[in-house]
Formats: structure tokens, sequence, C-alpha cells
């Protein structure tokens, strides 16, 4: 008797499941649910929206200091050596 009952149980979940996924939010395959309860088909024209332009930042290049000869940078400034 357990064994049978837990066939029947087997079974009845197996076919709950499958119907439930085969509904298709009940329009059938190919179709879905629209936002006011219609059924609309599927594979319509698809629209994408343009991706916004990504403008790198300018590139900044710090020049050396130079100090003139017979001179060094340090402590910030140019110091004769």
């Amino acid at each position: 008797m357990k064994y049978l009952f837990a066939a029947v149980m087997l079974a009845s979940a197996v076919v709950g499941f499958s119907e439930a996924a085969s509904a298709a939010g009940g329009c059938g395959p190919g179709w879905y649910r629209g936002p006011y309860g219609g059924c609309r088909p599927m594979g319509g024209p698809v629209v994408v929206a343009p991706a916004p332009v990504v403008v790198a930042p300018p590139v900044v290049v710090v020049r050396p200091r130079v100090c003139p000869y017979g001179f060094r940078w340090y402590y910030g400034r140019c110091r004769p050596i």
C-alpha cells in the first residue's frame, strides 16, 4: 500500500509540473502575456537603446623639472650643486 501511495504521489507531481511548464502563461507556445494581460506574439521587433558615449579623460603629461647646468632639483626648487 505504501508503494502504491508513493507511485500515485510521484505521478501526480510529474503531471502537475509538466502542465504548468507548458502553459506559457495561458497563451500557448510562442506567445506571452502583455502588460495588460493580453497575449502577444514573441519574436517581434527588438528595440535597443544606443550605448552612452564614453569620452576618455585627456592625457596629462607632466614635464620633468629641468634645472640649468650646475644646479640640481631638491627641496622644491633648483639649487646649486
